[in-house]
């Protein structure tokens, strides 16, 4: 199923997603590294959401189609990333409460939202999220990246550190990826996000986490370098409605790697026919 492409303006800023499907609503946020968008992200999942789900998966500002302000005006920190996302789900899903998939630092987003707009989201999925301030001691894989030096062979270095090592790393990935990076305003939205994670981080105090009351299932693959598996575990202490799903032989990109898996698991905890919590 090829999903239709919409643009809607959101707080004066061109967002564009990607459609399909229909039934609840479910929004799928892709995450931050160079070259991420909404369709390589989630392009083996979404029709398999579709058969089920009103699917939309959007490109968060800086990436793929949408708009890239100039860092000179603009923001790029977690602050401004949560306040756009609010501000699109109210826009399409007209104030009803979504499913909620978020991946890296969309999985941050995601978590901000429902921090900060608990009504707006029925049921959160974090997947390979950040937000808790838990990180692999090895500072080799963010040190890589954080190098990306917008060359071809600087993406497969990329691709190679968020991905497992049974993953196929194909030319077409690595020339898409690539292609994005040096889209007009690209370079500049990147480099704008890394310099303002100091001060804007991606991370929540552990009382905001643990705070969120919304069913969340937090998903992670046992081999990921950057989301490592103590990171779910901690998020698994913090979140009182909380349940958990590791994958073997996987890394950062459950959704990628192995997108049967994480449709048949993540589709269950949202249909209720799994994940019950007793009352």
């Amino acid at each position: 199923m090829e999903p239709a492409s919409h643009f809607i303006d959101v707080e004066g800023l061109s967002t564009h997603y990607l459609e399909a499907g229909a039934g609840e609503t479910l929004v799928l946020i892709h995450g931050g590294g160079s070259g991420a968008d909404a369709y390589g992200n989630w392009k083996d999942c979404i029709g398999a959401y579709a058969r089920q789900f009103h699917v939309i998966a959007v490109d968060m500002i800086g990436f793929g189609k949408s708009a890239k302000p100039d860092p000179a005006t603009y923001n790029y920190g977690q602050t401004n990333r949560n306040k756009h996302m609010i501000a699109f789900l109210e826009a399409v899903a007209k104030g009803k409460p979504v499913l909620l998939i978020g991946n890296s630092m969309g999985g941050a987003t995601a978590l901000g939202v429902t921090i900060q707009r608990p009504e707006l989201v029925k049921k959160l999925v974090l997947m390979g999220a950040a937000g808790l301030d838990i990180a692999n001691p090895d500072p080799a894989p963010r040190k890589a990246l954080g190098g990306y030096d917008f060359t071809p062979e600087g993406m497969r270095k990329l691709v190679s550190v968020l991905a497992g090592p049974h993953f196929n790393i194909s030319d077409e990935l690595v020339r898409y990826r690539h292609q994005l990076t040096i889209q007009p305003g690209s370079r500049e939205a990147m480099t704008a996000l890394h310099q303002h994670m100091q001060s804007d981080p991606m991370t929540y105090a552990r009382e905001a986490i643990a705070s969120v009351q919304t069913e969340t299932l937090v998903v992670g693959g046992k081999l990921d370098q950057i989301a490592i598996p103590a990171r779910i575990y901690g998020y698994l202490e913090l979140m009182p409605n909380s349940w958990g799903f590791i994958l073997p032989h996987v890394g950062h990109w459950v959704m990628m790697e192995a997108p049967q898996e994480f449709v048949t698991v993540t589709s269950a905890f949202f249909s209720g026919t799994m994940f019950r919590a007793p009352r």
